[in-house]
């Protein structure tokens, strides 16, 4: 690695992979691998080795913009500024400050998603904020609450999963979604151990599995009931251990009894003969694991879907114990800490909850606000989203694109047009900056530093690599400036270090305590990161985690980790073990107590029920999205991508040879795409990796082959996600 190079880490996945970024004779940055951190060791992904381009003044803003009629015309700051507090002002004026929406992303870096919360309670005093994030594991993080008593996706290393003995992969295709995580699972079955994925398509991670299962879309709850149901059939209960660290076993147990093999098979379509065999491999080893991610979560009974794997884990004796347990494959870079501390609803930093009186006292203090200034939750995205132009009159968002993620998008589109006002920060020009009053530039990865949590609770640092172009500005920037024009002269510092300390402060003694890291303590540990929660205690002293006690590790300013499963650091990364120094904070949790009052684990008993839309004779066939490798999320700037393009062009519609065939349709024919709420248009994919009675399109682009113009608003009752991953839909030739 040349000296010259800033080590930094990637802009997309939740990995949050390591880089450097090595400067060019010709001006710009090149991508250079960093082999020492543990999470990639140098490997990444087309996105990752492209990302750079975005970098670039040709694709990306470099001026304000304020509407002009029907165009977007440059501005000056001064200008931009003074419009959208003008605007924000007017609209708090004349319909109160709930009329005021703030809408953020999982991509913002902590400091910006803490900034963006306090500005939103403090500044506007609107309950209205929510973001991108409820669209991506709040499902699983309701589920986790309910059950341990706490929510980090993983809780344990990423770096344990080649030493379990059994993995089963729920509704991720982590070959296509974060690729260098794959070898995790390619050492694990070099070990010895077996991986089993479930997926309606066979898709490439479902390649690489000792066993698949394709259940139809949906219908997750069911196959988890009905393999917890052969366990206790069988006789694999860890009675000892569900006597000993759980509680509410009786009442899961029957729910389970109802959800028999044949019923199940019925159900799912998943063979009793394969749900036998799952039962075995997951029962057989010592040690398992179960992970999620988008498919089951992203449904209407998501929580629900995501606890009754979670009791699986449970029943077996598996989830707080070395190299066993469940766990969630967060997708957006920042998701995990993106909702730690303050831009969802219903939480402020720290992963306190709004509604608790003592924790509305904490952050006040911080802040330096009366508590009772501090509004109550909010809605939800899709809620908050659907109320524009209505209850909610203005929006301030920042780094999100719903007009192409949001479910239902092209009624979403119409309320963002129906606005009074809409003021967006953004990297590029994205479809949903396109529709705005005044549209920010505002400085990306490479040109800033921040800390970002990974999947696995990592918080790490990126480091500011390149200075950015004239006429862009940071976030905190941009908020430090509204707050002094809406009579807030101090409480935004624009120094991401100094904001870092505030939050700090206002983390600690919360479920997500980050008062014992530092930017410098970041720095130190060799860029590793540090897994929260990491409070600032004296050496030595042990720490459950929060008030209920989240952990089960000791957790020493040092930092060190106590052994799992052998000495880490004794072999190198090729045999399984750890290769890299001990990670600093917690990075597993659970071992001796879970995050409940008690310290026991929370079994909620569960019952498998209907999609919010089954198929019917005017919609007879099951559609569900998902990403490909080449783009991100709603692709506003993968696909500025010319790398990227060329491997991924445009929308498809995968389909099986036997519905291809009823239709009438050839490989590469336009084929319409209709549900309840909309149609949409992509050239056909035929292929035997998915189930006859379903289709799948990726959901990253706009216009005519926008996936999310079809899917389901409809929304967990607990999590609010929205069922994005099953809808009812016809499917003809296009004419």
């Amino acid at each position: 690695m040349p000296t010259t190079s800033t080590p930094t880490h990637c802009p997309y996945c939740a990995l949050q992979c390591g880089m450097a970024l090595s400067p060019l004779p010709t001006g710009g940055v090149e991508v250079v691998e960093r082999p020492d951190f543990p999470v990639n060791r140098g490997a990444l992904c087309g996105k990752g080795r492209t990302a750079p381009a975005v970098l670039s003044s040709r694709v990306r803003l470099t001026s304000p913009l304020v509407r002009s009629g029907d165009s977007l015309v440059p501005a000056t700051w001064e200008e931009a500024l003074d419009r959208i507090a003008g605007e924000l002002g007017r609209v708090r004026s004349e319909h109160g400050a709930d009329a005021l929406g703030v809408f953020g992303g999982g991509g913002l870096t902590n400091e910006k998603a803490y900034t963006l919360g306090k500005f939103a309670r403090v500044v506007l005093g609107t309950s209205q904020i929510d973001y991108n994030g409820r669209f991506c594991m709040s499902s699983a993080a309701a589920a986790g609450i309910k059950a341990f008593g706490l929510d980090r996706g993983l809780p344990f290393p990423l770096e344990d999963i080649p030493r379990t003995g059994c993995v089963i992969l729920v509704g991720s295709n982590l070959a296509e979604t974060m690729p260098p995580a794959l070898r995790f699972f390619n050492e694990l079955r070099e070990n010895g151990g077996t991986l089993i994925v479930i997926d309606p398509r066979r898709t490439k991670t479902a390649e690489q599995a000792d066993l698949h299962l394709a259940p139809r879309p949906g219908t997750d709850l069911a196959l988890a009931l009905g393999l917890l149901h052969l366990i206790v059939a069988e006789g694999r209960v860890d009675e000892e251990y569900v006597r000993e660290r759980t509680t509410g076993w009786e009442d899961a147990r029957a729910a389970a009894m109802a959800h028999w093999p044949e019923y199940v098979e019925r159900i799912t379509g998943v063979s009793v003969p394969q749900l036998r065999e799952t039962v075995r491999l997951f029962c057989e080893p010592e040690a398992a694991m179960v992970l999620t991610a988008r498919g089951p979560e992203q449904q209407s009974k998501g929580t629900d879907t995501v606890g009754a794997w979670i009791n699986l884990c449970l029943a077996t004796g598996r989830a707080g114990q070395p190299l066993s347990g469940y766990g969630c494959l967060t997708g957006q870079g920042n998701g995990q800490g993106g909702r730690e501390h303050g831009q969802k609803a219903d939480q402020l930093p720290g992963y306190r909850k709004l509604d608790d009186p003592a924790a509305r006292r904490h952050v006040a203090e911080v802040w330096g606000v009366d508590p009772d200034s501090l509004p109550g939750p909010g809605r939800s995205a899709y809620e908050l989203l659907d109320a524009l132009g209505s209850d909610v009159r203005s929006l301030l968002l920042m780094g999100s694109n719903p007009v192409v993620s949001a479910p239902h998008a092209a009624h979403i589109e119409e309320r963002i047009k129906s606005l009074e006002f809409l003021a967006v920060c953004d990297v590029v020009l994205s479809e949903t900056a396109a529709l705005a009053d005044v549209v920010l530039p505002v400085t990306q990865w490479a040109e800033e530093t921040g800390t970002t949590t990974s999947l696995e609770g990592r918080v790490l640092l990126r480091r500011q690599a390149i200075t950015a172009p004239e006429g862009v500005r940071s976030d905190l920037e941009v908020l430090h400036e509204l707050a002094a024009r809406l009579g807030v002269e101090k409480g935004f510092p624009t120094d991401p270090e100094e904001v870092f300390e505030e939050l700090r402060r206002a983390s600690a003694g919360g479920v997500a305590d980050y008062s014992g890291i530092t930017y410098a303590r970041l720095m130190e540990e060799s860029g590793a990161g540090v897994f929260w929660p990491c409070p600032a205690e004296p050496e030595g002293e042990a720490r459950a985690g929060g008030s209920a006690g989240a952990g089960g590790d000791a957790v020493t300013d040092g930092g060190d980790a106590p052994t799992v499963g052998g000495e880490e650091g004794s072999e190198g990364a090729e045999g399984g073990r750890l290769g890299h120094r001990p990670a600093a904070g917690t990075p597993r949790l659970f071992l001796d107590r879970f995050a409940t009052e008690d310290g026991r684990a929370r079994f909620v008993p569960v019952s498998h029920r209907p999609n919010a839309e089954e198929p019917d004779d005017d919609y007879p066939v099951l559609l569900t999205t998902g990403r490909v490798v080449s783009q991100y999320q709603s692709g506003a700037q993968t696909r500025r991508v010319d790398e990227l393009n060329a491997a991924a062009p445009g929308p498809f519609v995968e389909l099986h040879p036997r519905l291809a065939a009823r239709l009438g349709a050839s490989e590469g024919d336009p084929l319409a795409v209709v549900s309840r709420r909309g149609r949409a248009v992509a050239p056909a994919r035929i292929t035997t990796g998915i189930r006859p009675d379903t289709v799948f399109m990726p959901f990253h682009w706009p216009g005519e082959g926008r996936a999310n113009t079809l899917t389901n608003p409809a929304l967990d009752p607990t999590s609010r996600m929205p069922e994005f991953k099953v809808c009812a839909v016809r499917v003809e030739i296009a004419e």
